[in-house]
């Protein structure tokens, strides 16, 4: 075919769309109306195809519009690739969307220092996306999320929310029991789970689910003994303030230990509790492409490190044995 053939033969997407909308509605003023341009221009495009074709695509009267024979072939065999071709513009546009745009990540602590593996292969990734970060506190770890205030975050599991989604683990750390220096348990190698039963340990200010909480803090030791509930904290700092005026005893994860070393505070290693796990949460119904690049930069970044190693306790810390 030539060159001026091939210009013949070709059509337009919006004079498909105009066919299209016409032979839903069967009216040129409502076709005119819905795709926002003058009758006179849904004229012009059906019978500049008519021309193309050879035929008629409408029957028309003063009264009313139908389909031809060639109408109706010719609306079957456009519909679905038109739908697949705007499918595909749609999904194009909404990946070319997620490459840039802004990203909220909630953050507890200071553990964005032990994921930077991560948001550096996301940001190599996606330069042109703003990544920013919320610290988000244990006494209202979903909150935030739920309003719209952060994208995603990174909490300690199980996490057993219906409206959330649950994304790759990053991090495994063990524990720690935070003590005044005076406390009857400061100063030692390690202590036990059972050793909670002589501690008052801080307990948020806000409901959190209980079973994410317990994972952290129990009610009660090993041997069955209440492990008692001490004054209430909304952020790791006030937690901290409590503990070293010798108001109670808190758990903290390894992170802390290493970032924030205090004179005023013992951290001592729990050498029977379980490590925490911690990974990337989202809400299900607003998972965007950006969710999905941070969740994929996740994977990738921890294939190339292998698989997850509990993290070290800070200097004033002394692990227990085995750990």
């Amino acid at each position: 075919m030539d060159a001026d053939g091939r210009r013949k033969s070709r059509v337009e997407l919006r004079d498909i769309e105009i066919f299209l909308t016409l032979a839903e509605e069967l009216h040129f003023g409502r076709t005119a109306e819905r795709l926002h341009i003058s009758q006179a221009r849904v004229s012009q495009a059906i019978a500049k195809q008519e021309r193309r074709i050879g035929a008629a695509l409408f029957e028309r009267t003063s009264r009313r519009v139908t389909l031809t024979a060639i109408g109706e072939r010719l609306h079957t065999d456009l519909d679905a690739g038109y739908r697949q071709i705007t499918e595909g513009l749609r999904r194009a546009a909404e990946t070319a969307r997620g490459a840039a745009g802004t990203l909220s990540l909630g953050i507890m602590g200071p553990l964005a220092h032990d994921i930077a593996h991560v948001t550096a292969l996301f940001r190599e990734r996606r330069p042109h996306c703003e990544l920013s970060f919320r610290e988000a506190h244990f006494s209202d770890p979903f909150g935030p999320l739920r309003a719209g205030e952060v994208d995603v975050q990174l909490t300690w599991l199980p996490v057993r929310e219906p409206d959330l989604t649950v994304g790759p683990e990053l991090l495994v750390e063990p524990v720690a029991l935070a003590v005044a220096p005076g406390h009857p348990l400061a100063g030692r190698p390690y202590v036990t789970l059972e050793d909670l039963g002589d501690c008052e340990l801080m307990q948020p200010t806000a409901p959190v689910p209980d079973y994410w909480l317990r994972t952290l803090r129990p009610a009660h030791t090993p041997g069955g003994r209440p492990i008692r509930s001490g004054p209430r904290a909304a952020t790791i700092q006030e937690a901290f303030a409590m503990v070293a005026a010798g108001l109670c005893a808190t758990v903290v994860f390894a992170p802390v230990t290493r970032h924030y070393p205090r004179a005023d505070i013992d951290f001592v290693p729990i050498r029977d509790a379980e490590h925490s796990r911690w990974a990337l949460v989202w809400r299900t119904a607003h998972e965007t492409a950006l969710v999905r690049a941070l969740a994929e930069a996740a994977l990738d970044a921890q294939r190339e490190r292998g698989p997850l190693v509990p993290g070290a306790y800070g200097p004033r810390a002394v692990p227990p044995p085995g750990a």
